[in-house]
């Protein structure tokens, strides 16, 4: 079994060093965790290092690809929300503990974060140890770190309470990860059951049902109306399946086309928050997402332009933004931020309302935080209620659909027995 050689920090900042007797790094982390440490370098000896590379203990290299392919199997993508969550709250928790910035840093290489690469822990602490501030060491990686990122930790370095800053960054990603389920959760369910019942329905218009018409077509019997609709169809999807697959790629790339213009983007989005029941889902989102993130970042310090210039890059509909970006505008002219949003039209009188308020106390981050958590209330409700009223229409319209289809097999079978019973 390979020795590690360890060195350690404890909580009170005294650093101690020892070996482990592990399988691996992974289960040498886990016992120096268990003993209440935080790692701050874990290494083999270079014997057993050189022992382990000639047993087989190779990294894969990539050196044979070109550089686009070797690029690919590298690229980053950007991480989910609990996982930068998941990220922070571990920052911030070696934070606490006492450890320098580099030293967390260099901990946070040694930690497994799902979505975010340990190289990313490593190029900050490398970074950082070059003399520029944590802020500017994730500048420069953009694809993990957004401007939301970027200008909070400023803040929270300016002001000397990064740790502080770090965990209401953290919460203030679990909130959004928890809206984000939460809204995907609510269409999951009618959206499997509308796919399960468009497969069956054209399975059974192609595979089942021309094995039902051979039987009909032995009897030279009228047969009702319902059936010969149904034959219809089915003839035509089978003659015609081409038509209708050309008919709809035609659909869907002029849709393409349409969704890919300035023009038809914001057709679109205008569109998501204007439609009923689920407009309202959209608007109620917008409204949460705006207030969290704007008070988020005015409460740990950023100007209120860059807040609004941040929150502005991170909402996704077009009618928001500009609500937002003539907001900002007005706001440079030296006016308050309630009477801008309250002229878009697109905010709701309560919200400019209650951040009238916080501008008259003093407290605008504390009134968008309340805010926040009405909307996030009113959404929760309206998933509810969504769900609750999709659910149903689905299954009526399945109802529908496998009755007809049921009463068109079934007179069909009745007309037969009839006509054989008269004969």
């Amino acid at each position: 079994m390979p020795a590690f050689a360890y060195k350690a920090r404890k909580r009170s900042g005294e650093v101690v060093t020892g070996v482990l007797d592990v399988a691996d790094r992974s289960a040498a982390l886990l016992q120096i965790d268990r003993l209440g440490l935080f790692p701050v370098s874990v290494d083999m000896p270079k014997g057993a290092a050189a022992a382990a590379e000639k047993t087989g203990s190779k990294q894969v290299n990539l050196d044979f690809l070109p550089p686009a392919m070797r690029s690919f199997f590298h690229r980053k993508r950007k991480p989910k929300m609990q996982e930068l969550a998941t990220f922070t709250q571990q920052m911030a928790n070696l934070l606490k503990a006492g450890m320098p910035l580099t030293v967390a840093l260099n901990s946070m290489t040694y930690i497994t974060s799902k979505g975010i690469p340990s190289d990313v822990a490593k190029q900050l602490k490398q970074d950082v140890m070059e003399g520029k501030s944590l802020s500017d060491a994730m500048a420069r990686q953009p694809v993990i770190f957004s401007d939301l990122y970027i200008n909070m930790v400023k803040a929270g370095e300016q002001s000397g309470a990064l740790e502080d800053v770090l965990r209401r960054m953290a919460d203030h990603f679990v909130r959004f990860a928890e809206v984000q389920a939460k809204f995907k959760s609510a269409l999951i369910y009618p959206a499997f059951v509308l796919c399960v019942g468009i497969g069956i329905g054209i399975f059974f218009m192609t595979v089942m049902l021309p094995n039902f018409l051979k039987l009909f077509d032995g009897f030279k019997i009228p047969l009702p109306l319902a059936t010969r609709i149904l034959i219809g169809i089915s003839n035509f999807f089978q003659h015609w399946w081409w038509l209708v697959l050309a008919v709809v790629s035609t659909v869907v790339m002029i849709f393409y086309r349409f969704s890919t213009t300035e023009h038809g983007k914001r057709k679109i989005d205008q569109w998501k928050i204007s439609v009923p029941i689920v407009g309202n889902v959209m608007r109620l989102n917008l409204f949460s997402q705006f207030a969290r993130t704007l008070a988020t970042l005015l409460h740990n310090g950023v100007p209120v332009l860059t807040a609004l210039e941040i929150t502005e890059q991170i909402i996704p509909n077009r009618i928001v933004k500009e609500a937002i970006a003539q907001t900002r505008r007005e706001v440079t002219d030296g006016k308050t931020i309630a009477q801008p949003l309250a002229r878009s039209k697109v905010f709701p009188q309560l919200m400019v309302d209650l951040v009238k308020i916080g501008e008259e106390t003093g407290n605008v981050p504390g009134s968008l935080a309340n805010v926040a958590d009405t909307y996030e209330n009113e959404l929760n409700i309206a998933l509810r209620v969504m769900t609750n009223m999709i659910e149903p229409v689905i299954i009526v319209i399945m109802a529908l659909g496998v009755g007809f289809l049921l009463v068109s097999v079934l007179s069909a079978m009745f007309a037969i027995t009839s006509n054989i019973a008269i004969r």
